[in-house]
């Protein structure tokens, strides 16, 4: 009796279990959103070069080519910058690849809306679209090169990147920026404080994308921050910079559990 019990539990937690996976699936499943996508040509190197979150290469930075420009309903002022989305195109027979594989992006730019052109010929990014401008790489490992706009699923996903979060500092002897890159987790910043060893820890604003600065100068002392990313985590970096840090250089610190 008592082997038929312990039978008997085994077999409801195992049903259990199978039941959470599957609602959990289910729920990841309900995640994907409907968009629209398009992508810019490799060719004219904007989308290694430029962009409004404020990274510059791209290569250097290690985001590369598997990048996105979004429209303003996604952007949100620069703080999605550096977010990674999963996409796949749908619903198109003609241009999407079969089997619709799905591509992973970061958000490196802001796709400019075209108040001249109707939202659905020529104005993607008008708002309030949800649309992404891709790289010719990534849109190509979804959809065929030939297509002009695709529809699209998509999702937020975790970012992972490899070493700690960086820290690039510039600005001059009365203000001080730094452009934090290669962030993990959910890849966005929010909010972010910096601490010299003469003063206490300074909330810093976003001048754009992810460029933060703050009024004060933080010459001669070594540098430490602190960084709060989209899902409420914070993660302190003590002493990132030494003392005798100059502008232009870069420096790592820790990462964002991934």
């Amino acid at each position: 009796m008592e082997s038929l019990k312990t039978t008997l539990l085994f077999f409801m937690l195992v049903s259990l279990k199978l039941h959470k996976t599957a609602a959990t699936t289910a729920t990841r499943d309900d995640e994907w959103m409907t968009a629209t996508a398009t992508y810019i040509k490799d060719s004219d190197g904007s989308t290694l070069t430029a962009g409004a979150c404020g990274y510059g290469d791209l290569n250097r930075v290690g985001y590369g080519r598997k990048s996105t420009a979004v429209s303003g309903e996604l952007f949100k002022r620069g703080s999605t910058c550096g977010g990674c989305f999963e996409l796949r195109c749908v619903d198109h027979i003609l241009w999407c690849l079969q089997g619709s594989p799905s591509m992973v992006v970061t958000v490196t730019d802001f796709c400019a809306p075209n108040f001249g052109l109707p939202g659905d010929y020529g104005g993607w990014c008008n708002y309030p679209r949800e649309h992404f401008q891709m790289s010719e790489l990534a849109f190509t490992a979804i959809a065929e090169r030939q297509a002009d706009i695709v529809p699209v699923q998509y999702r937020r996903v975790n970012c992972v990147r490899n070493g700690g979060l960086r820290f690039t500092i510039s600005g001059s002897s009365y203000f001080y920026q730094v452009l934090i890159t290669n962030v993990g987790s959910d890849g966005e910043v929010v909010a972010v404080k910096v601490k010299g060893s003469r003063t206490g820890w300074i909330p810093m604003g976003r001048n754009w994308g992810q460029i933060w600065q703050c009024d004060v100068d933080l010459s001669r002392q070594p540098l430490s921050f602190e960084v709060t990313n989209s899902w409420g985590r914070t993660i302190t970096s003590y002493n990132v910079a030494p003392a005798n840090w100059r502008f232009g250089q870069t420096f790592e610190g820790k990462q964002f559990e991934q």
